[in-house]
């Protein structure tokens, strides 16, 4: 990421901040330009240019209380609010036909000995991203900047710094209409029960959130809130996996392994795509 995209993402995180601790008080244009020292039009087209949608609508989506008046009103699990508020279009994850395959139980023990990994390098609309794939689809995907959570993942295999197709496709997640892309394979480590909460939230429609709790139902455990919430920090593919639209029962977005800031951002740009 260049030296001014940084320097604009920083201060995007920091107006996401701001709104996501100030949102009771709805914020408007010049408040939440002033706290990170810029004038509302410069402000305004900047966050319009990163987000996908002006400051006011991204207040909107991201709102606690709209997530909480969704559970109230209707009297229905997130994943029924969601379905029942017009987000059942084409343009759900779950449309795409994202096929998770486990690794074998060597693969699993040994930590990838047997395994070639190919790795890069990108640029996504949250930061930069280390995708990581096998001959057989996506094995590791993160927000960092640094090859060391890719080394502890997989320490015995065989890593190679080289751009794949496989890696290309499941990257055009960010940039290209869903139907367009591929099919997008995953590779995976990772016990049967996290297998099984990584194919639940692939269930989750862009745009719609769900709870721990409601997964646990889904899965035929509904007392198994606390496993799920580890299995779901567990979740080594960030965003094409998508762990991010998990809150808590009461309504509060909760924590993410990348950072709340950016759980935050990518619930607001899946709800301006779902919206526009």
């Amino acid at each position: 990421m260049k030296e001014q995209e940084k320097i604009n993402y920083d201060r995007i995180a920091e107006a996401i901040d701001y709104i996501r601790e100030n949102f009771k008080n709805q914020p408007n244009l010049e408040e939440i330009a002033g706290q990170i020292h810029l004038s509302p039009y410069h402000f305004q087209r900047l966050f319009t240019d990163w987000a996908g949608v002006s400051p006011k609508k991204f207040l909107q989506y991201i709102s606690v209380e709209h997530a909480k008046t969704i559970l109230k009103e209707q009297q229905a699990t997130v994943f029924d609010a969601a379905l029942e508020t017009g987000l059942s279009g084409t343009s759900r994850l779950h449309d795409l036909f994202i096929h998770i395959e486990g690794m074998t139980p060597g693969e699993f023990r040994n930590g990838g000995a047997d395994l070639e990994i190919n790795y890069s390098f990108a640029e996504s609309p949250f930061g930069n991203i280390l995708v990581a794939s096998t001959s057989k689809g996506i094995c590791y995907m993160a927000f960092v900047d640094e090859l060391a959570d890719l080394q502890s993942h997989f320490p015995n295999a065989r890593l190679h710094q080289m751009t794949d197709l496989i890696q290309q496709n499941a990257l055009y997640i960010f940039t290209k209409d869903w139907r367009e892309i591929q099919q997008i394979r995953l590779h995976l480590k990772g016990t049967d029960f996290q297998l099984k909460v990584w194919e639940t939230l692939l269930k989750i429609p862009m745009g719609g959130l769900s709870t721990y709790k409601d997964i646990a139902g889904r899965l035929g455990n509904p007392n198994a809130s606390r496993a799920v919430g580890s299995a779901v920090g567990d979740n080594p593919v960030a965003f094409l996996i998508p762990c991010h639209r998990v809150i808590r029962s009461e309504g509060v977005i909760g924590q993410y392994h990348w950072g709340i800031t950016r759980k935050t951002a990518m619930i607001g740009w899946e709800a301006s795509k779902v919206n526009s």
